[in-house]
């Protein structure tokens, strides 16, 4: 099954959210100041929607069970980063039918189709590939239900803004470029956590009718009324109605 927008998204994720799979990863510059022609990948966070629990694959965790030490690090980053997107690959092969939510990854600049990019730049050819219609853009879901202007731009960012405040581990792209040229690897992999642990966080308050955005549609309207004090009125008012009917019937039922 292939979910088109973000009612069919709420549904499934609330019936089953087993089959429903967070991802997001960092990378080098995007821009053409790399040692290569592609960006490196320099860490990958899973999280599995149902349980909350996370795997993840970043540089620094590599190299140490590689017996690398940090000052090598940029020395032996072909053989760090294939053993990291290998792990990632075990991982993903097994699970290829499940729904991957991801945040904007779209292409081979930022994407799906860079990780497996990357793996064959660097000898490899068996990238377990996740089919199209199972990779679910989270940032399209919301401009589905809510409209394209949402939230302003820098979206992510202005997001949490507006549901908790900025995780003090986020980083900015441009920040991630940094903290990888100053080997700060271990702020990267946790920049990379905690936007995969916010994603999970905007799923569940979209499926309650809880997120907050700067949005005015129909949708909006909806969530407000569903946490509002009408709505809880409403549930309270019937069911105190219930209760009288269900001991009229059982009334009618012994006296027949």
């Amino acid at each position: 099954m292939t979910i088109v927008n973000s009612k069919e998204f709420i549904r499934e994720v609330k019936r089953t959210p087993q089959n429903f799979y967070i991802i997001h990863y960092s990378c080098q510059s995007l821009n053409d100041d790399n040692d290569g022609l592609s960006p490196r990948i320099t860490s990958i966070a899973i999280l599995h929607l149902s349980t909350d629990q996370t795997v993840s694959f970043s540089i620094h965790a590599i190299a140490e069970e590689l017996g690398i030490s940090r000052d090598n690090i940029h020395q032996r980053l072909d053989d760090i980063e294939l053993a990291l997107l290998g792990k990632f690959n075990e991982f993903v092969r097994d699970r290829r039918d499940r729904y991957w939510i991801h945040w904007n990854m779209r292409n081979l600049t930022y994407g799906f189709e860079h990780l497996e990019h990357r793996y064959r730049v660097l000898g490899k050819t068996d990238m377990a590939v996740i089919p199209v219609e199972r990779r679910i853009n989270l940032n399209d879901i919301l401009s589905d239900r809510y409209g394209s202007g949402y939230v302003a731009d820098p979206r992510l960012k202005s997001l949490m803004n507006l549901n908790g405040g900025i995780h003090r581990h986020f980083l900015t792209g441009a920040e991630e470029v940094e903290a990888f040229k100053s080997n700060e690897f271990i702020k990267m992999h946790n920049s990379t956590l905690c936007k995969t642990g916010f994603y999970k966080k905007v799923i569940d308050k979209l499926a309650q009718g809880k997120l907050k955005t700067n949005a005015k549609g129909m949708g909006v309207l909806i969530d407000r009324l569903f946490e509002s004090r009408l709505a809880k009125t409403i549930a309270l008012a019937s069911a105190l109605i219930s209760v009288p009917i269900s001991v009229y019937q059982g009334f009618i039922w012994l006296t027949t």
